[in-house]
């Protein structure tokens, strides 16, 4: 079944690669109307070059000045917002924790949630304006499941998950409904860093690394940055119209993470 969100009005944060650059394809052919940023100028360019009607901005989610003038041009572009969606993060460092630096402790922190809390403190009175709509926050399987070595990841996507479950209980009287996706091992450059990270760190090969992760997965096998975009996508149409408060992994059922 197609969904067509024609006019809808969707921010995207970090939509020039990755699950964001699958979100921004997903919901451009659904009909949206889409702002989006990225921190990287070159994936960025690229972007524009594919999605010539796509919105797109240089901007760092972790900074709130810029955040807060962003959402400005928001408001400019797009006349206000009915989706809003918080896919903003990095991996982090992959250590012991008294290993951990503090600023990248404090990075991690600051892009994983703060970023989340900064597009949401400007997008959601564009929200209440609409008279409803929907958040949608990207946190991780690792949001549920503890991972060793990788303690400031891990801590900011369960961060993510209260942040969810709270806004929809803040939000719901207002029609507004919030939920948490959980995808599980993303194919692509980023989760190859981390498997190759984990690798060194553990001394073995980046192929017996990335079997100890799918081995931990039911389905033996990790997802596309598509699955994600998809759920999103489901989420935000009339379909996902009562769904709220909600946190749903898209991971092929991961048992663990090692």
């Amino acid at each position: 079944m197609s969904i067509d969100l024609e006019g809808a009005r969707v921010f995207i944060s970090a939509g020039a690669a990755g699950i964001g650059r699958a979100m921004v394809d997903t919901f451009a052919k659904a009909n949206a109307r889409i702002f989006t940023c990225d921190v990287n100028e070159k994936d960025l360019k690229e972007l524009e070059s594919d999605f010539p009607a796509v919105e797109a901005v240089l901007c760092d989610c972790s900074d709130h000045d810029a955040v807060r003038s962003m959402f400005g041009e928001v408001e400019r572009r797009l006349g206000g917002l009915d989706i809003l969606i918080n896919n903003v993060g990095i991996a982090g460092p992959t250590a012991r924790v008294e290993d951990i630096e503090i600023e990248d402790w404090q990075r991690t922190l600051d892009i994983n949630i703060s970023a989340h809390f900064y597009c949401s403190k400007y997008g959601v009175p564009m929200l209440k304006a609409a008279q409803g709509g929907s958040v949608i926050n990207v946190s991780s399987v690792a949001g549920r499941l503890g991972f060793p070595l990788r303690l400031p990841y891990s801590s900011t996507k369960w961060a993510v998950v209260g942040f969810s479950k709270t806004l929809a209980a803040e939000l719901g009287p207002f029609n507004i409904r919030s939920n948490a996706i959980l995808p599980g091992i993303v194919e692509g450059d980023r989760i190859n860093a981390v498997i190759q990270a984990k690798a060194d760190a553990m001394n073995i090969s980046f192929d017996d690394m990335r079997e100890q992760l799918v081995s931990g997965v039911s389905m033996r096998t990790g997802v596309s940055p598509y699955d994600i975009a998809n759920m999103a996508l489901f989420l935000s149409s009339g379909m996902g119209a009562k769904i709220s408060g909600q946190v749903i992994s898209v991971d092929g059922d991961v048992l663990k993470i090692t």
